[in-house]
């Protein structure tokens, strides 16, 4: 049976049946004493993120463009839709590969998912993040930064059930979070949501280039070291080995299958998990004592500590893919679920990391704690190597966000799935080449990480949660939620202005010294 179609304006839309694409569903609307009920057809497209919210102006039927069938594929656009499909075939986050897309995960699984993906040049830099705030405060610090940061994925996790429920849609990630919950909340922000979503995916993309950047930066520190030692009459320095780099690094930023790239994932874990095995072998041999180290720092290097801290724990990404997954989903909240436990042991690693590290070489510290180990041991060269590749296969995964971020908007530019297909690969090269142009600007990988980490994982790991927060629950907040939402906002917002202001200036002073005579790296 079919219906005339009618402009209605809904209020407190209650709806029974699926939002199917292409099928009708029963819209029940109760307004006052009187309740209608009529069949609706709601459009969905299937290849955009933008899902329109229920009923916001005429009904969706009235609209050509949407109650037109689709057109029929050509054979090309078909052979483009199966070579997209093999290629995400996969789950990432944040550019950390989780899953199968077809399998479902455990309870288990999803926190060593979590650990995993949480786990990086984060926990490297911790003891160069203590360097600057001192041995105690920097302790004390972390568990409260953590404590935040964690929150905040709660906050996240919240406003997207919230979200699902009220628009009948699932599958949202953190920019679709953001667009709907402005597109629902309060009416005057209603016209930012597209805003909302395009700030969230230029901070994603921003964050995720400046992970790459880092990787290079790493890499060629330690391969440096690597080579230094065996070759000692060799005086390149480190720009020489990131342009050895670029034809290794370019070989595996073309793989676009998530497929292809999941058992590197893999191999990187167990490089990973094994050097900080080797590397904690090193660091609680021969342990000084705490009082050779200062408790506190001064105020003007605490903004340092704070951008590498909120750097380690920039793993908001990976929460809404991981819960998506899980068999259990309700498993993933609560006191004793798997997020809170997961990040209490990466809490745990980040924190012994830390104090062990500053605590054993002290002001001497580089920005990847691997810098520090005995450059003539043997063991030591081992770790070295071993990190270095496992970030090397995991640049990739890396870069794999900010090319599906920003490529769909420069697809449509190409006509034939072979231009596309080359197209892609052209950029995915530019993409590689702006990090190693950035990473040999700034080669010294304590100061990229706390910029990084101050500039952009703030904004998305402190600053955003509370205000969706606040926007997806309007009008029903507490006096208790507003005051918390901006205590926690101001507080990015600080963490954002004062960590990028003094990690540029720790930059400029960094290039005004770099002409002075270094220490000689002895073997």
């Amino acid at each position: 049976m079919t219906h005339p179609a009618h402009d209605i304006r809904v209020v407190n839309p209650l709806v029974t049946g699926p939002l199917v694409d292409g099928n009708p569903s029963t819209l029940i609307i109760a307004q006052g004493t009187l309740t209608i009920s009529v069949d609706i057809f709601y459009a969905m497209p299937g290849n955009t993120q933008e899902n329109r919210p229920l009923l916001t102006g005429g009904d969706p039927i009235q609209d050509p463009e949407l109650a037109r069938p689709p057109p029929a594929q050509t054979a090309d656009e078909e052979e483009e839709v199966d070579d997209e499909q093999d290629d995400n075939e996969g789950l990432t986050a944040s550019g950390h590969h989780i899953d199968d897309s077809h399998q479902q995960t455990t309870s288990c699984e999803t926190l060593i998912h979590l650990i995993k993906g949480n786990i990086g040049t984060g926990i490297l830099a911790m003891p160069d993040g203590l360097k600057n705030s001192g041995l105690y405060t920097g302790t004390i610090l972390l568990p409260f930064i953590a404590a935040i940061c964690i929150h905040c994925m709660h906050i996240l996790v919240k406003c997207a059930h919230e979200l699902k429920e009220r628009m009948g849609v699932g599958g949202l990630d953190y920019a679709e979070v953001g667009y709907h919950a402005f597109s629902t909340g309060p009416s005057p922000l209603r016209r930012f949501a597209p805003l909302a979503r395009s700030v969230l995916n230029t901070f994603l993309t921003i964050t995720q280039l400046g992970f790459c950047c880092v990787y290079v930066v790493f890499i060629a520190a330690n391969v440096k070291q690597v080579v230094d030692c065996k070759l000692p009459g060799n005086e390149m320095d480190i720009h020489g080995y990131m342009a050895f780099l670029i034809i290794p690094v370019l070989a595996i930023a073309m793989i676009r299958s998530l497929k292809v790239l999941a058992p590197f994932s893999l191999i990187s874990n167990v490089f990973l998990g094994l050097g900080l095995a080797i590397t904690f072998h090193y660091l609680l041999t021969d342990v000084p004592s705490s009082y050779d180290r200062p408790e506190f720092k001064s105020w003007n290097q605490l903004p340092l500590f704070l951008g590498t801290s909120i750097y380690a724990f920039e793993g908001i990404g990976v929460v809404l893919p991981l819960e998506r997954k899980m068999t259990a989903p309700e498993d993933l909240r609560g006191f004793n679920g798997v997020l809170n436990t997961g990040m209490i042991l990466v809490t745990c690693g980040y924190i012994a990391v830390g104090f062990f590290g500053y605590l054993k070489y002290g002001d001497a510290v580089h920005g990847s704690i691997t810098l520090n180990l005995p450059p003539g041991d043997n063991l030591a060269q081992l770790v070295k190597i071993l990190m270095a590749v496992a970030i090397y296969l995991t640049y990739s995964l890396m870069l794999y966000v900010p090319a599906e971020i920003m490529w769909p908007h420069l697809k449509p530019r190409f006509h034939s799935h072979k231009a596309r297909r080359i197209g892609e690969y052209v950029f995915r090269a530019f993409l590689v080449l702006c990090t190693f142009v950035l990473a040999a600007a700034i080669p010294n990988i304590g100061l990229f990480i706390s910029l990084v980490g101050a500039m952009s994982s703030s904004t998305l790991a402190i600053i955003f949660p509370p205000i969706m927060e606040l926007v997806t629950f309007w009008p029903r907040v507490t006096k208790f939620t507003i005051i918390k939402c901006g205590t926690m906002c101001a507080f990015g917002i600080l963490c954002f202005i004062t960590g990028t202001y003094t990690s540029v200036k720790a930059i400029v002073e960094y290039f005004e010294h770099s002409n002075d005579p270094q220490p000689k790296f002895i073997c």
